[in-house]
C-alpha cells in the first residue's frame, strides 16, 4: 500500500498520460505511457502502463521511483516510501 501523497503522483501521470519510467524495488525498470489505475487479479492496486504495444499492470507497492520523461509543471521525479 502506498501513501495518499504518493498516490497523487500516480493520478497526475495517469490524468495527463505522461511518458514515464518506473524503477521497481526488484531493480527492474519499465518505460512507457501512463494510462490509468486498475486492480489486478489479486485485487492489488496497479498503474496501467503502455509499453510498446502491450499494456502492463504494475503493482503500486513495487514502485521505488517514478520519473516523468517530459517537461511539465507538476514534477519530474519522486521516490516512493
Amino acid at each position: 500500500m502506498i501513501s495518499c501523497q504518493d498516490y497523487d503522483y500516480i493520478e497526475i501521470v495517469c490524468m495527463y498520460h505522461f511518458p514515464i519510467k518506473l524503477e521497481l524495488v526488484n531493480g527492474e525498470t519499465i518505460q512507457g505511457k501512463a494510462l490509468g489505475t486498475q486492480r489486478n487479479t489479486e485485487q492489488e492496486e496497479c498503474i496501467k502502463v503502455l509499453v510498446g504495444e502491450d499494456e502492463r499492470l504494475i503493482n503500486l507497492s513495487s514502485i521505488k521511483r517514478l520519473i516523468v520523461l517530459m517537461d511539465n509543471p507538476h514534477f519530474h521525479a519522486v521516490e516512493f516510501n
